[in-house]
């Protein structure tokens, strides 16, 4: 019964957070390791809204429903496709565009590593 309604509250909070702030997390745990390795964390987000400026290979802010404009940097690697996972060029992203973008958030800091160009209709 408290299982059925921990699950319940989870799914209920998740849902909030999605129709509200229009992003998604995922979370990866990995168990500790033998040979005395660490056990590690990794929280992907997803979050999707209007790109307002974009410098390709630096930086993207992205207006969204749910709040303020928000500033994203980029990794080393970052892939742009467009929805049906194709690699498109950097030059297909624009101020207006309809992005989902994955990050990581490392400190204060969210460092995206997909851009995903959505059609305008979302």
């Amino acid at each position: 019964m408290i299982k059925a309604m921990v699950s319940i509250a989870f799914a209920t909070a998740l849902m909030g957070s999605v129709a509200f702030a229009q992003t998604r997390t995922s979370s990866t745990k990995v168990a500790a390791q033998p040979k005395g390795m660490a056990e590690t964390t990794t929280t992907t987000t997803e979050s999707f809204g209007t790109v307002t400026e974009f410098t390709p290979g630096d930086s993207l802010i992205l207006k969204t429903e749910a709040s303020e404009p928000m500033h994203y940097a980029f990794s080393k690697d970052v892939e742009y496709v467009n929805a049906h996972g194709k690699v498109i060029e950097t030059s297909k992203i624009r101020k207006n565009s309809k992005v989902h973008v994955h990050y990581v958030r490392h400190g204060d800091e969210m460092v995206v590593d997909k851009v995903v160009l959505t059609p305008d209709r979302h």
